[in-house]
């Protein structure tokens, strides 16, 4: 096992590298999407999509959840007299929330969720939210908007973080706290808390897992972000007074010991506290990407814009994994949450937004040996023989932190595995 890889940016990274700015055709999942994994999260929520029935077959094919299986979400369907204005919509919102309290009495957190539908037909779910939390008074509604219409799927997830800020009770004068935002897998959760909490570091989690608690916020809170598409709960957290770490995202084992160290000198931790802490998931890291690196080492990788985690995927498919990447392009790059891994990523074409179109030219003029994309591309990019990786798998999949580490790699080695069965 070679030497520990020291946190430093690359030789001159991509901070300074000319993005190519698309604005045409694009290819994009829906801000629906988010409740798959946001319904698990939170344990006594229920998301109501306001929105067709294409919505709910949406729903139900991306979190394959049986009918019989009691899931924390749903679909207030708009029929065609609700478009057409013959029937009052807020008056159909009311009854169905009726029905599910009624039906489910241990809900505490409703969350109306906006949809294309809902916002053809201008319906305000905030006054809504508003008429039904002061009607059922043990239960708190919210709203947010899941429409496709936003830059891309993830953003879900930032717009129901972020209507959960004002909600949160404001921090009482005392030490410093860490907030860490972005849904995580229970048990990366329960990984990092430990972690942070053997350094000494009081820390909280946005989403909490109950609606009751919720953590505090204010200027007391040091915020970090476990996912790169929360703008608006950043913006939003920053508003109540929250200060914002810059760091990498926690992917691999170089992102993750950036992550955990940029919350460690926030808060005074000894670095010899830090390293001792840290030695064992670090080692266990390296050691599960050096059986994954034989396969992807000098490979060429392409990352179309998808879910905004393309640019912390490729700084570590290039830094850990010893692949080179042919483009990496973001559905939006938000230069002030990304400065950290765009220094440590090495200098390569960025783009930002898409088309289509012209993104499947350069793909396939460079002809690389794996390409990451959204469902939409992959078929058709395998049938001209690309090896094609989906990228909503990775956000469905717990990737981030040491013990996840082996498992983020492996994600991108199997499809090169499959491509080389089939030849054989």
């Amino acid at each position: 096992m070679g030497p520990v890889i020291p946190i430093r940016a690359a030789a001159a990274g991509c901070t300074d590298v000319p993005v190519l700015r698309e604005r045409g055709q694009r290819e994009v999942f829906c801000g629906l999407a988010g409740i798959v994994w946001l319904h698990r999260k939170i344990q006594d929520a229920f998301f109501l999509v306001v929105g067709s029935r294409t919505c709910a077959h949406l729903l139900q094919a991306a979190a394959g959840v049986m009918v019989f299986a009691e899931p924390r979400f749903a679909t207030a369907i708009i029929e065609e007299r609700d478009l057409a204005g013959l029937a009052d919509a807020n008056e159909e919102l009311d009854r169905v929330v009726l029905r599910l309290l009624q039906r489910r009495p241990e809900i505490r957190q409703l969350f109306l969720v906006g949809s294309c539908p809902s916002e053809v037909i201008k319906l305000d779910l905030a006054r809504a939210a508003f008429r039904l939390t002061g009607r059922h008074g043990g239960v708190q509604v919210l709203h947010y908007s899941g429409s496709g219409i936003e830059t891309t799927f993830t953003q879900g997830e930032d717009a129901c973080l972020a209507a959960l800020v004002p909600t949160m009770p404001a921090q009482a004068a005392g030490p410093r706290q860490l907030l860490v935002a972005g849904a995580l897998a229970d048990v990366v959760e329960d990984q990092f808390a430990r972690l942070f909490r053997a350094m000494g570091i009081d820390v909280h989690f946005l989403p909490a897992r109950r609606a009751r608690d919720l953590p505090a916020v204010g200027p007391q809170t040091v915020l970090l972000l476990a996912h790169p598409w929360l703008s608006d709960t950043a913006r939003a957290l920053q508003e109540r007074g929250a200060q914002l770490l810059p760091a990498p995202f926690p992917l691999g084992e170089l992102g993750t010991t950036a992550w955990l160290q940029a919350a460690a000198d926030a808060f005074g931790v000894p670095q010899q506290q830090f390293d001792e802490l840290t030695a064992p998931g670090r080692q266990r890291a390296r050691e599960a990407l050096a059986r994954q690196r034989p396969a992807l080492d000098g490979k060429r990788v392409f990352l179309f814009p998808d879910s905004q985690l393309e640019v912390p995927l490729a700084r570590f498919l290039a830094t850990e994994l010893g692949m080179h990447i042919a483009e990496v392009g973001t559905p939006y790059l938000h230069r002030a949450l990304m400065g950290p891994e765009l220094a440590l990523l090495p200098p390569t074409r960025l783009s930002e937004g898409q088309d289509v179109e012209l993104q499947l030219d350069r793909c396939l003029q460079d002809r690389p040996d794996l390409t990451v994309c959204g469902l939409g591309l992959a078929n058709p990019l395998e049938a001209r023989g690309l090896s094609t990786k989906w990228s909503i798998e990775l956000v469905f999949t717990p990737i981030q932190g040491y013990e996840q580490a082996g498992d983020l790699a492996e994600l991108f080695t199997r499809p090169l595995r499959r491509r080389d069965l089939l030849a054989a």
